[in-house]
């Protein structure tokens, strides 16, 4: 210090700006604009994909910044500017047939966005069909995968193609396998109210003695869930406690509205034998898939540990809906 000269004062510490929240979601189908929905209000920035012009508008109408990407032709992804400011990915666009993953396809691109971008998660969202016939054992996240058909061996490839893609860069990343998804507009309730015959692959799947399925409010909640959890790589079995046979699920569902609209259903749904996307074999896959896991280490309680739960609710979710318009009549 230099006698008779004051001291400069200490230069406070510059706050950190915390970086805004922002979504990708590769394939806003069912369960990406659920999510979306969700996290817009809350406050996040949202963009993602869609297969079309029409489905962009409504995506954009909800509030997303929405780009269309036809994953079945060669394309790039250098128009979806987005991608490289988001700081979450959710990756939920299936396999094509005797293709793969599109997105991977792309490897060059895709790690070349983000490498250079603010990505700090990913998830991809995967299915249970990837551990194949196990005879009706339990099987966790550490049961040998052994995926029979195309569209298994496909997700299965594509996990450890993201995975791979994802191994040097500094981010969480998560594999969900999902069971089958059902929720609102989507379920077993919709399919007899709506008369709606069954596919060929649908019917097959009746003789199953074992189904793992999931509320798409669950998938949210695992979603969620983890955010908050920092690890390299980590797989979930994203499944609900109730792995019950379709025609149970099917029976509880038409009694359900048998009880409150006796007049809705008037014909058992048929079979679609016409269905032009039934290409391959329905293959054994009795097994019963546990998410201890998703619990334990992720926290999560199911809002619909069974079947029965979540059909009540998406039943009362009708009615709700029915009297709101009511009211605005």
């Amino acid at each position: 210090m230099i006698p008779g000269v004051a001291p400069k004062p200490a230069t406070p510490p510059v706050a950190s700006v915390p970086q805004p929240r922002h979504m990708f979601v590769l394939g806003a189908g069912f369960v990406g604009r659920y999510v979306s929905e969700r996290l817009l209000t809350q406050g996040w920035q949202v963009s993602g994909t869609c297969t079309s012009a029409a489905k962009k508008r409504e995506l954009e109408m909800l509030g997303m910044n929405a780009s269309v990407f036809d994953a079945t032709e060669k394309s790039n992804l250098e128009n979806v500017h987005s991608l490289q400011q988001a700081t979450h990915l959710l990756i939920s666009i299936p396999p094509v047939p005797r293709i793969g993953d599109p997105l991977l396809n792309l490897n060059e691109d895709l790690k070349g966005i983000l490498s250079h971008g603010n990505l700090e998660w990913l998830c991809y969202l995967s299915s249970t069909s990837v551990y194949g016939d196990c005879g009706g054992a339990l099987v966790d996240e550490d049961h040998t995968v052994n995926p029979k058909s195309e569209s298994a061996k496909l997700r299965h490839k594509a996990e450890k193609g993201w995975l791979s893609l994802v191994d040097d860069l500094n981010l969480s990343a998560f594999i969900f396998r999902l069971g089958g998804i059902y929720g609102p507009g989507r379920s077993a309730l919709d399919t007899l109210a709506k008369s709606k015959s069954l596919s060929q692959r649908q019917k097959l799947r009746e003789s199953k003695q074992y189904t793992a399925r999931i509320h798409v409010a669950d998938i949210y909640q695992a979603i969620l869930a983890s955010m908050s959890m920092r690890c390299a790589r980590k797989i979930f079995n994203v499944v609900d406690d109730d792995p019950a046979p379709r025609a149970e699920v099917f029976a509880f569902a038409r009694s359900l509205i048998e009880m409150r609209y006796p007049d809705l259903i008037t014909e058992s749904p048929g079979v679609n034998s016409t269905e032009s996307d039934f290409q391959e074999r329905i293959v054994p896959a009795e097994k019963r898939v546990s998410n201890a896991r998703l619990k334990k280490e992720l926290g999560v309680k199911l809002l619909h540990p069974t079947y029965r739960s979540g059909l009540q609710c998406i039943l009362d979710s009708w009615q709700a809906e029915s009297q709101l318009s009511d009211r605005n009549r």
